[in-house]
């Protein structure tokens, strides 16, 4: 990966729908070069330009990383969250958790449920901490690309 694709990758990361015709010029590319420029990196797995949603805009108003420590085969507990909708995401881990979710909520007091109710009696469980963030504009995708 050279300086003009981080350059390519930092203008989609900005604006993943830029046209061709705007995304040439300002990585100094022709449109038909910066299009083939993509197009390598997508070719190559590299790169994958992919939706991404916003939970805060969805309707969440209450969002947890949970540390999960678990007694057994942590990709158990995993294939059981990922039953729910408010599961975002998985990882499994090295350190002081087997497991890490982000989790999505309508509110506080659904995201205290969501651990105690769903979480807290999955088999294998041994420990839930969340790590809540509430509010709006609480992430930040910030992979600097070079």
């Amino acid at each position: 990966m050279d300086d003009i694709d981080r350059a390519v990758l930092r203008e989609l990361q900005a604006d993943g729908r830029i046209a061709y015709a705007d995304l040439g010029p300002r990585v100094g590319l022709s449109p038909s070069a910066a299009r083939q420029r993509l197009q390598r990196l997508l070719d190559s797995r590299a790169v994958q330009v992919v939706g991404v949603t916003d939970p805060m805009a969805m309707g969440g108003q209450a969002m947890a990383l949970l540390g999960i420590g678990v007694d057994g085969d942590p990709r158990t507990v995993a294939d059981a969250l990922a039953a729910h909708p408010e599961v975002v995401y998985s990882v499994f881990t090295s350190g002081g958790f087997d497991l890490f979710a982000e989790v999505v909520t309508p509110g506080p007091g659904d995201l205290l449920d969501f651990v105690n109710d769903v979480v807290r009696p999955v088999e294998g469980v041994r420990e839930v901490r969340p790590f809540p963030y509430f509010g709006i504009h609480t992430h930040r995708f910030l992979w600097d690309v070079g």
